[in-house]
């Protein structure tokens, strides 16, 4: 699944390109991909008309600002994907598109989506308002090792089982999770409410670090996930752990093994990670 530095960089490709554009009509392929009770026709329908105000994110949701107090919410999951053009870049790259949104300047907004876990939910500002409040924090915005403290007090849950909870911090996942732990020297087995102050300060930093730098190389692309019109992250060629299982640690040149916490996939070294 996209996670924070993926979401972002759609966002940075989108916005400026759809800022003050109109939508002139809606074309829904996969009716699944439309959330929320509408059916296609009434959710083309609310649309048309409407102008882009901005594209935004929160957490892992990519977010359509329109006029009228309207916003657009979108999470990608595994597939999600979007193009824009007159036409569609990549005919083999784009062979699933569910719904297309046709801009008053001729071009269009494709979204394609092979398994469709993803999709559309229309709200008003306000209902957005009220999902957004149960979000936690965002690690790179005005966020401290001390917030990070105390995320993580009393509870026992292991730490990278919190760290993937959107409702404590919001925008980390799997691929990330694991790196910023392997970096902060922490098994992402332990209980999250071990951490000392000087361990949080570790992981805080690694955190950051770890998104910022996936943020700067247009995220990981390891299978499905591509930004704008079909370009590929490469973040995937500096992950230290993720996906390295059997491969000599790069820092103790222990094996890196692999173990499942909550049905998703951790990758650690069992040498310096404690």
């Amino acid at each position: 699944m996209p996670e924070m530095p993926e979401v972002e960089t759609i966002r940075g490709e989108l916005d400026p390109v759809l800022q003050g554009r109109w939508i002139e009509g809606v074309r829904i392929h996969k009716p699944d991909i439309v959330l929320g009770g509408l059916t296609p026709r009434e959710f083309g329908r609310r649309l048309r008309g409407k102008s882009f105000v901005r594209v935004s994110r929160r957490a892992k949701y990519l977010l359509f600002e329109l006029d009228r107090d309207t916003v657009l919410q979108t999470q990608l999951r595994m597939t999600g994907r979007f193009a824009i053009g007159r036409s569609l870049p990549d005919e083999a790259g784009f062979r699933h598109v569910a719904a297309e949104f046709r801009l008053d300047d001729g071009r269009t907004l494709f979204y394609d989506d092979i398994r469709r876990l993803g999709g559309f939910l229309l709200l008003s500002a306000q209902e957005w308002d009220r999902i957004a409040a149960g979000l936690g924090p965002e690690p790179l915005g005005r966020f401290s090792s001390d917030d990070l403290l105390r995320i993580f007090e009393n509870v026992r849950a292991p730490i990278k089982n919190v760290l993937l909870d959107q409702r404590r911090l919001a925008g980390v996942g799997n691929i990330y999770a694991s790196e910023a732990l392997f970096r902060a020297a922490i098994d992402p087995r332990r209980p999250a409410g071990s951490l000392t102050p000087e361990e949080a300060r570790r992981l805080h930093r690694s955190v950051r670090r770890v998104l910022r730098e996936a943020l700067r190389s247009g995220g990981t692309t390891l299978r499905d996930y591509r930004a704008v019109n079909g370009t590929r992250g490469r973040y995937q060629n500096r992950l230290r752990v993720y996906g390295r299982e059997g491969e000599a640690c790069p820092r103790c040149r222990t094996t890196i093994s692999r173990i499942v916490q909550a049905g998703r996939s951790s990758f650690l070294c069992s040498g310096c990670q404690s």
